[in-house]
């Protein structure tokens, strides 16, 4: 399985998926939310910044489900799903991920025909990573 390359600033981030809980970075001047996490605060500038907790609910905004050619660690898998997921308490946020049967569940376990744009998903987490669900299965 490949594994997320972290930053400094991005660090944070999995050290709260580990933990079970989906954080997003904000400016702690102006509220602005901002992902991918950065130092400065693309709305005011300020470097001050705090990680707010999310539900964890969202939609899918866009998807894809790759078919070979692909990395050789993921062809096996094929196909799956890669979700863009707009989250509800942050709209302007949009995270990369798969939906997926039940958290810890392989990238394959849904049927890609069950993906449709607008769909209410659930962040899961398993081995540190977010994963997304359906609401209504």
């Amino acid at each position: 399985m490949l594994r997320p390359v972290t930053d400094t600033d991005g660090t944070p981030f999995w050290e709260y998926a580990a933990r079970g809980e989906l954080r997003v970075q904000a400016c702690a001047d102006c509220g602005e939310p901002r992902f991918p996490p950065r130092p400065c605060c693309p709305r005011c500038q300020s470097f001050a910044s705090e990680w707010r907790p999310t539900s964890g609910r969202g939609r899918i905004w866009s998807y894809v489900v790759p078919h070979p050619p692909l990395l050789p660690e993921y062809a096996a898998q094929a196909p799956y799903n890669v979700v863009v997921v707009e989250l509800d308490d942050a709209p302007r946020i949009r995270l990369v991920g798969n939906v997926v049967t039940e958290a810890g569940a392989p990238l394959g376990s849904l049927p890609p025909d069950r993906i449709r744009i607008g769909a209410r998903v659930q962040a899961v987490f398993a081995d540190g990573l977010p994963q997304w669900i359906l609401e209504r299965p």
